[in-house]
């Protein structure tokens, strides 16, 4: 089992698709977990076809994920451009070893992920709306 000071590993596949997902706009977004609680591993994998609620659905109503999704969206100069977001989904009512397995793991994890724009922690669906990611974007244009 993972030291929950140390945070548990990270497969290595993990950091190649968000290099196909950053650099090289192969998915929309990518969903990881912990696997036997030692290693986060690749969960889900969105095609770039993809859209917000395929990413939203993806996530479990019941268990902490990390994710990555690239959001397109427009400035009001009418440019278009996207934002990679780091999402930790840790809903209300997953188990509280799974949080603090997760929460343990979360900063290791996103070290290796060059390239995050924007980071959030969501508990429900309501905090990871449309809305409130691209209120988060309005947020860093001030």
């Amino acid at each position: 089992m993972a030291n929950a000071a140390s945070g548990a590993g990270v497969n290595s596949e993990c950091i190649t698709k968000f290099n196909e997902l950053q650099a090289k706009r192969l998915h929309r977004y990518v969903t990881y977990k912990l696997h036997d609680s030692k290693e986060v591993v690749i969960d889900q994998v969105g095609e770039r076809g993809a859209t917000y609620e395929d990413f939203v659905s993806a996530l479990p109503e019941n268990d902490c994920r990390y994710a990555v999704f690239d959001f397109d969206y427009m400035t009001p100069e009418e440019v278009p451009k996207s934002k990679i977001y780091y999402i930790f989904w840790s809903p209300d009512c997953a188990k509280v070893r799974s949080k603090m397995l997760y929460a343990s793991s979360n900063s290791k994890f996103k070290t290796g992920l060059n390239g995050i724009q924007i980071e959030m922690q969501a508990t429900d669906a309501s905090e990871i709306s449309r809305d409130a990611i691209q209120d988060r974007i309005k947020d860093r244009a001030c």
